[in-house]
């Protein structure tokens, strides 16, 4: 089977939408990528540090899925990366309550011995100076190596984020994200501002408004499901990152028409995420409803016309 690393935080999140809230619970972007990616027949390892107060039955939950967590550093008398945030009525506006970085802050990435031939590399939302990291521990070069960003970093690590932009072949964003990184409103000028940074590939979320990719001249856009109940979105980029990375190392194809499928895929599972709070929806996730809701999309999508 290929091979799927995947860099990120293996965290708590304490949330507050509407609906109600919740105390500690299991989160951050390597976890949801992971949980995501476990989806589909392929071999994947997280790289990420926890300290020794993060359950061990998380870390089960993450092996029972044939994650392999040898990159996962436990920090003996450290504290788990922590952060808590409060969503607005509309769920696509929140404010972060607290941000504890705790062992994150020094924050080295191991990659293990046998993922550093890695089919296919996510790096998942952290400091660009650790994802670059990731990428020199690697022994040969991966079929596609995806990104993802955030605001944070844009204001703060500016050039070693563009330092590690020029290393990967996809970015994705969200569109707020997509216009500061290029200083572009229209994101079809943004998108091919940000090709011109390195990436062959963008992809632009659009939250419930589904997902953009971009590719030269070539665009392709994915609506999102429309749901009866949205009820969390912490995760739901992760996850979305997860089906699109996971998809592509297990159909071993790159090309531009095989990412619509990926794109599709992503968006396909992050709409479970939304469902509950947290990693809940995921965790009890079947085959089977992700099956039945693809239909959804293909009936969607799909349409006659005369031409």
């Amino acid at each position: 089977m290929n091979k799927l690393l995947i860099v990120g935080t293996v965290a708590f999140d304490a949330i507050e939408t509407p609906f109600g809230k919740t105390d500690k619970i299991l989160g951050g972007a390597g976890t949801y990528i992971g949980l995501s990616a476990a989806f589909f027949k392929l071999q994947s390892a997280i790289v990420s540090v926890v300290g020794d107060d993060f359950p061990q039955e998380y870390i089960d939950l993450l092996t029972d899925r044939n994650i392999d967590v040898s990159g996962l550093e436990v920090v003996k008398g450290g504290k788990t990366f922590f952060w808590s945030g409060r969503y607005h009525n509309d769920l696509n506006s929140r404010d972060t309550l607290d941000t504890q970085l705790n062992v994150l802050a020094d924050f080295e990435p191991k990659v293990p011995e046998n993922f550093k031939n890695a089919d296919v590399v996510m790096l998942g939302n952290l400091h660009p100076l650790v994802q670059s990291g990731v990428l020199d521990q690697l022994e040969s070069k991966p079929k596609l190596v995806v990104l993802d960003t955030m605001n944070f970093w844009m204001d703060c690590a500016l050039p070693e984020l563009l330092d590690v932009i020029k290393r990967v072949d996809v970015i994705t964003v969200n569109d707020e994200e997509a216009r500061q990184l290029s200083g572009e409103y229209s994101l079809v000028k943004a998108a091919a501002k940000i090709q011109a940074m390195g990436p062959e590939y963008v992809v632009i979320k659009k939250g419930e408004h589904g997902a953009l990719l971009f590719h030269g001249n070539n665009v392709f856009f994915a609506p999102a499901l429309p749901l009866e109940e949205v009820f969390d979105p912490t995760g739901a980029g992760d996850t979305f990152a997860g089906g699109f990375a996971g998809f592509i190392t297990q159909s071993e194809n790159v090309s531009f028409e095989n990412m619509k499928n990926a794109i599709i895929y992503g968006s396909n599972l992050a709409s479970f995420c939304v469902e509950k709070f947290g990693t809940e929806r995921m965790v009890d996730l079947k085959k089977e409803e992700v099956v039945s809701r693809l239909k959804q999309f293909k009936s969607l999508t799909q349409f006659d016309i005369e031409l």
